[in-house]
């Protein structure tokens, strides 16, 4: 009888993939281990202090562009997220139909699209509206993240939608449930995990983006990754180190947050 197919078996494929973690983990772990260092230096090793990280905590720019980040990230994700189910729902939950397939390709066209071109696009677009109104608040930066982040959040949630088993639904459906309330007591619950993790992709994305807050942003509205550039553009200190560990710190505390919130749902489902 033929063994199943596994690619562990192939030859080199284990030294490949250590070789891969090495090349990808190194720089991060190079990076946490400096923002420790005593020196000045980024490369010179001068011993073990936490000066850095308690400059940074002591740093009202850092605090502030920190809390502007999480609070664009945070409400970005939710628009995000609220849009790609909807989304989602209605790829998935309808009769195939003529240009269902573009509809797929709309979505998810920021993946595709260099984020340049869409930074420039809403660079132009923002502009406008700024002299229509007089706004220029953090209402640009929010609409932008979200709407860079919808096809992350898509991507999970249609995933776990079209791998769900339907005959729930339509039993829900044949016990005269309305649309409405198969969706509150079925759908929803089996769907909650991959809303999670549909969520916890754009937050991270939203977090970090540097292209497209560069460009739509207005004077004094720096986040956390463009304040970071704007110091490495003048002086190179450990404290880039720090607030970066920090930074991963914070992203893998979410990502294992996120981790065991959808585990958890997925048992009790």
């Amino acid at each position: 009888m033929a063994r199943k197919f596994s690619i562990k078996r192939l030859p080199g494929f284990t030294m490949i993939a250590m070789f891969a973690f090495f090349v990808l983990y190194l720089p991060i772990a190079t990076l946490v281990v400096y923002a420790f260092n005593d020196g000045m230096s980024i490369a010179i090793w001068e011993g073990v202090s936490l000066r850095w990280f308690e400059s940074a905590w002591n740093n009202s720019q850092v605090i502030e562009a920190s809390i502007r980040s999480l609070q664009i990230a945070a409400f970005a994700a939710v628009i995000a997220t609220v849009a790609a189910t909807m989304a989602a729902l209605a790829t998935t939950r309808s009769a195939n139909y003529r240009g269902r397939t573009f509809k797929y390709a709309f979505i998810n066209m920021p993946l595709l699209v260099p984020e340049i071109v869409t930074a420039v696009a809403l660079l132009i677009l923002f502009a406008r509206i700024k002299v229509w109104t007089g706004y220029s608040g953090l209402g640009y930066l929010i609409v932008a993240h979200s709407a860079f982040c919808i096809p992350f959040a898509y991507l999970p949630i249609r995933a776990r939608l079209e791998s769900m088993d339907l005959s729930l639904e339509r039993a829900a459906a044949d016990l005269y449930a309305t649309p409405f309330k198969a969706f509150r007591y079925v759908t929803l619950p089996l769907l909650w995990p991959g809303i999670l993790a549909g969520f916890m992709l754009a937050f991270v994305i939203s977090l970090d983006d540097v292209v497209i807050t560069e460009f739509v942003k207005s004077g004094g509205q720096d986040t956390l990754p463009t304040y970071m550039l704007g110091q490495l553009r003048r002086v190179v200190t450990p404290e880039m180190n720090a607030i970066s560990t920090a930074f991963l710190v914070l992203s893998l505390a979410i990502v294992t947050i996120f981790f065991f919130l959808s585990r958890s749902n997925e048992k009790s489902t």
